[in-house]
């Protein structure tokens, strides 16, 4: 159970972010800054900044954690949950948290890359250790 519980997180952090991204969808729309057909098929003028980069990070949390989310089925099904690939699974998740807030307020492009690239390199020792056992 213990290889689980990082993708509960991960889960939690999306599920945070989407409610974010609503909450903001939702208060443009009132506030006059959107027009409500543009959500209908996505054109127009589009979202204000910072909606769109909320909505941009919900993307992100749909593209490469699938692959964590896969590996971490095919973990929990194959019985494989050692300290390795927990701690790993748990610093997956945690570089992921780091990415979000950084997208999500500063918002700064290079420490946003460099997390990004180090979520992918614990990516893949992730699934090397998982490929091993």
């Amino acid at each position: 159970m213990a290889i689980l519980w990082p993708a509960f997180a991960l889960f939690a952090l999306t599920a945070i972010v989407m409610l974010r991204l609503a909450r903001l969808r939702f208060a443009a729309v009132a506030g006059g800054r959107v027009d409500p057909r543009f959500y209908k098929i996505f054109r127009g003028d589009g979202e204000p900044e910072e909606v769109a980069a909320v909505a941009r990070n919900l993307n992100n949390l749909f593209e490469a954690p699938t692959l964590y989310y896969a590996g971490t089925a095919i973990a929990f099904a194959a019985g494989e949950a050692g300290v390795l690939l927990v701690s790993l699974g748990w610093m997956y998740v945690a570089l992921r948290v780091l990415h979000s807030t950084i997208h999500l307020s500063t918002n700064r492009v290079l420490w946003r890359f460099r997390v990004f690239a180090a979520s992918w390199l614990v990516l893949i020792a992730y699934w090397g250790v998982l490929g091993i056992r």
